[in-house]
């Protein structure tokens, strides 16, 4: 019996590759003989590197950047291994793919070194600014600039950004001026690198002659799991801003900017980001990143089941298990349990959800069984306090009724 054990993380609880851990082993309780292929998901977010490397073996590397206000530190990104993509078959043994935690081990190997995964959270992130220092105006994506180089120094000609937990609202131009795009204001005066979601109103022209050579060579994939434009009412600033520090008048300055920047793109690259689905997010890094790299924007999840070979990997599987935090209205909307089961139905292979809570409205329907950790004798502080012992036993009673109906 092949099993595909493909989960979220748990936010704020556990990672992709530990919760993968815990369902594999309440699976070897009721069917010890069992092939599992590990393999964590992520839709973009915060997380994505770390599930990437596990899903593939693959190697996490690090490169010291800037964060959104401009101090250093050293951000990590991930180089796949030959787990992932058209590689090898990710299918692994229990003895050497888990720990006394459960996790995957990801330190084998050095990749392929063909293709890379970025967080933009890791090096312009919320979580990497204090709320009471948090302005919209000033912070940059400046470092994820940088990591896309210290990437591409890896030789990769492949990368997937995910551009989830931004810190910023500058349209991705701190990250741009990183890839060497010069940005000139109406005195034909180079902004100083490291402009924030303030300075955008200033550019009057935009020079992409200085560009790293290598990034019109690389195809640069955005990972995004919402579709709001640039602007108007639904676009970065309107949504996001407010997140990030901004106040109601700070809402509008960062509006008009971006509005700016969008013209502005359109004149002098004639190139129309602004109401591109996607576009909005990350602070606009969508549509920076489509504009001044030439990438692609993409839903988070099925970008990341691509570049892991989830689709190979469920060919010939008997069963797949998947889980997340909260399974929800929202689920349905881009989240990875969805985009996790609508491969597996596309392979003929059925799908449990094992999420940490559920509700009515959830899309159960996709599902050939959901089995919530908090529900019966479970409470929700049970289910926080001892996660993986849950996810387990819960995984265990569902492989052994699914095998009883066999």
């Amino acid at each position: 019996m092949k099993i595909v054990i493909a989960p979220d993380s748990f936010k704020e609880s556990l990672t992709a590759t530990a919760v993968a851990g815990a369902i594999a082993r309440g699976v070897l309780e009721v069917r010890p003989d069992a092939r599992i292929d590990l393999c964590p998901m992520a839709d973009g977010g915060e997380g994505t590197v770390e599930a990437v490397v596990a899903a593939t073996t693959g190697e996490i590397r690090t490169a010291d950047v800037f964060d959104p206000l401009g101090a250093p530190i050293r951000a990590r990104f991930g180089l796949l291994g030959p787990g992932g993509g058209a590689g090898l078959p990710g299918e692994v043994g229990l003895s050497a793919a888990m720990g006394s935690s459960g996790e995957q081990a990801t330190a084998a190997g050095e990749g392929d070194g063909k293709i890379a995964v970025v967080e933009m959270a890791a090096a312009s992130g919320l979580a990497l600014v204090p709320p009471e220092r948090r302005d919209p105006l000033r912070t940059t994506t400046f470092g994820t600039g940088q990591l896309i180089l210290a990437a591409l120094e890896t030789g990769a000609r492949e990368i997937l950004v995910g551009i989830g937990g931004s810190a910023t609202m500058d349209g991705g131009c701190g990250c741009a001026q990183a890839l060497g795009v010069v940005f000139i204001d109406g005195q034909c005066k180079a902004l100083v690198c490291g402009v924030g979601g303030g300075g955008l109103g200033d550019i009057e022209d935009i020079d992409i002659s200085d560009r790293d050579p290598r990034i019109p060579e690389a195809r640069i994939r955005a990972a995004c799991d919402v579709t709001n434009p640039l602007t108007g009412p639904n676009g970065a600033a309107s949504v996001y801003a407010p997140q990030k520090g901004a106040t109601p008048e700070v809402v509008e300055q960062l509006e008009a900017h971006l509005v700016h920047l969008a013209e502005v793109i359109r004149n002098k690259m004639s190139l129309d980001v602004e109401k591109l689905p996607g576009a909005g997010a990350a602070g606009g890094l969508g549509a920076g990143l489509v504009a001044f790299a030439g990438a692609t924007l993409e839903a988070g999840v099925e970008a990341v089941a691509e570049v892991v070979g989830l689709a190979r990997r469920l060919r010939g599987a008997d069963l797949c298990i998947t889980g997340e935090g909260k399974f929800d209205s929202q689920s349905r909307s881009g989240k990875t349990v969805v985009g996790v089961a609508k491969l597996a139905k596309l392979a003929g292979v059925p799908t449990i959800c094992i999420p940490g809570q559920a509700t009515a409205e959830a899309p159960h329907d996709l599902f050939a069984a959901v089995r919530p950790l908090v529900g019966g004798q479970v409470e929700e502080k049970d289910a926080l306090a001892r996660p993986e012992f849950f996810l387990q036993r819960r995984a265990a009673e569902a492989v052994k009724k699914f095998v009883e109906r066999q």
